[in-house]
């Protein structure tokens, strides 16, 4: 079964999406604006759910957890997602407030990787977020529970696949007084 199975994985294509030219002299000096891009991109290229992404976090033992949210906004102060104080994601926030989070665009071959602290938005935010929902996504919510975290990064790296395995990493760390960029 191992040699079928490790057979079939490597017959299924690889990297089959149509990567973007990339200008490499041509970068914003900050990652938003750049996700931002890139997001527009991979939604008119066709991508499923380009605002989908997955979160890790880890638990008490430091141990990784991960598991598919929805982007609810990006601007200077992170990447926002929400979800329920009370679940397992909530509590393992709770006790390590870092989390890093991973996009990927198939039809555009691009990756986005973000990681960094998490602080939770303020009452009236995470408020306004649960009443943006759908009344069925709601039900059975407490308003109390409900919560907007932002990942409020340190590192967000851009990741364009290549067919020859030569794939183009753009790197940002965050500096004292800005953004670094690594090509």
């Amino acid at each position: 079964m191992t040699v079928e199975t490790r057979a079939l994985l490597r017959a299924l294509p690889t990297l089959a999406g149509i990567a973007p030219p990339l200008d490499l002299e041509a970068f914003p000096d900050d990652p938003v604006a750049l996700f931002l891009d890139w997001l527009d991109i991979a939604r008119q290229a066709g991508a499923a759910e380009p605002h989908a992404m997955t979160l890790s976090t880890v638990d008490a033992d430091g141990v990784p957890d991960a598991r598919v949210l929805v982007l609810k906004d990006v601007d200077e102060r992170g990447w926002a997602f929400a979800s329920t104080r009370s679940s397992v994601k909530g509590g393992q926030l709770g006790d390590e407030p870092h989390a890093a989070l991973t996009f990927w665009w198939q039809p555009v071959v691009r990756s986005v990787r973000i990681r960094g602290r998490v602080v939770e938005a303020s009452g009236d935010e995470s408020l306004a977020d649960l009443h943006a929902r759908s009344a069925a996504a709601q039900d059975g919510v407490e308003a109390g529970d409900w919560r907007l975290w932002r990942v409020v990064p340190d590192r967000v790296e851009f990741w364009q696949g290549a067919p020859d395995r030569r794939h183009t990493r753009i790197v940002f760390t965050r500096r004292q007084g800005g953004w670094r960029c690594d090509v």
